[in-house]
C-alpha cells in the first residue's frame, strides 16, 4: 500500500512501490522516480451512473490516477493538508476539500438535499469508502471534534470538512425575533451531529456566514 507522509504542514509525500493512487487533478508540485499520470474522465472513476449522480447533484470532483515508483509531492494552493485513516469505515468530505487517496478507496455521492441547499455547495457530498488513507486540504489546520452519544457537536456549515464514525447529521435552524430584526448570532444555519465520530472543522469559513 502507498505510504502517505506530511512534509510540512501543507504538503503531502506519498511514497509509491507500483500501486496507484488519486489527488486532485493539478496538485502534482513534484516527483521522484517513475511516475505515470492520467487524468480521470467524465466518470471519475465512479462509473456513467456515478458521473451522472454527481451532475444531477453539483457536486463536483476531478481526480487524476498517479501510478509508479518513487514519491510524489502533492498540494493546492498552500492549504493545510490532513491525512485520516479509514478501517472499513465511510468518510463524507466535501469534494473541494479532497487532495488524495488510496487507490483501493472507493468514493460516491451521498444526497444530503437540504444541508446542500443550505450551504451552497450543491445537494450532495463526495464519500469515501474503505481501508487506506485519505488527504484532505483546509483553510488553516485542521481540528478533530469528537462526537460521542453525551456530547452533541453543532458546526457552521463553512467550516465543516469532512466527518466519519457512527453520526447522524441533521441541519439546525435558529430562527426567532432576534434573527429576523438583525439581532442574532449571524450563526442561523448549523449542522448537528449526534452518535460517536469525529468531525473535522477549519478555522475559517468557506463564502461567508449564512443568514436565512
Amino acid at each position: 500500500m502507498a505510504q502517505f507522509r506530511m512534509n510540512g504542514s501543507k504538503m503531502l509525500a506519498v511514497d509509491i512501490g507500483g500501486e496507484t493512487i488519486r489527488a486532485l487533478n493539478g496538485s502534482m508540485v513534484a516527483y521522484e522516480g517513475q511516475m505515470a499520470f492520467k487524468r480521470q474522465g467524465m466518470t471519475g472513476g465512479e462509473g456513467l451512473r456515478g458521473a451522472l449522480k454527481r451532475r444531477i447533484a453539483g457536486e463536483g470532483m476531478t481526480l487524476m490516477e498517479i501510478t509508479g515508483q518513487g514519491t510524489v509531492y502533492l498540494a493546492s494552493e498552500a492549504t493545510e493538508v490532513t491525512l485520516v485513516q479509514l478501517t472499513g469505515d465511510t468518510l463524507f468530505v466535501e469534494s473541494e476539500s479532497l487532495l488524495a487517496l488510496d487507490g483501493n478507496l472507493s468514493t460516491g455521492v451521498q444526497f444530503v438535499g437540504l444541508r446542500g441547499m443550505g450551504t451552497g455547495q450543491g445537494l450532495a457530498t463526495t464519500k469515501v469508502e474503505g481501508h487506506g488513507t485519505v488527504a484532505v486540504l483546509s483553510q488553516g489546520p485542521a481540528i478533530a471534534l469528537e462526537v460521542t452519544p453525551q456530547t452533541p457537536l453543532c458546526v457552521d456549515p463553512h467550516a465543516y470538512v469532512c466527518h466519519h464514525g457512527q453520526l447522524q447529521q441533521d441541519v439546525v435552524t435558529d430562527v426567532n425575533w432576534r434573527t429576523v430584526i438583525g439581532q442574532g448570532s449571524g450563526e442561523s444555519v448549523q449542522f448537528r451531529y449526534q452518535g460517536h465520530g469525529l468531525v473535522y472543522v477549519q478555522p475559517a469559513e468557506r463564502g461567508g456566514i449564512l443568514e436565512i
